[in-house]
């Protein structure tokens, strides 16, 4: 009881992000995740590009 007791003072202390933050958090991880994913796709996109030069100048 007294472990559980404590643990919900704790919780208490605990500053917890506001709706805004918590909101402005989850739009710049979804930001980074399409801004890194078109990162990959360029990248990807070019050393297929390389690969294949490479590939018919080997032949």
């Amino acid at each position: 009881m007294k472990f559980l007791q404590e643990v919900k003072q704790e919780a208490f202390k605990v500053s917890w992000p506001t709706g805004k933050e918590t909101i402005q958090g989850a739009l710049m991880v979804f930001a980074m995740a399409v801004v890194m994913s078109l990162f990959f796709l360029l990248l990807d996109q070019v050393l297929k590009y390389f690969l294949e030069i490479l590939l018919k100048v080997s032949l």
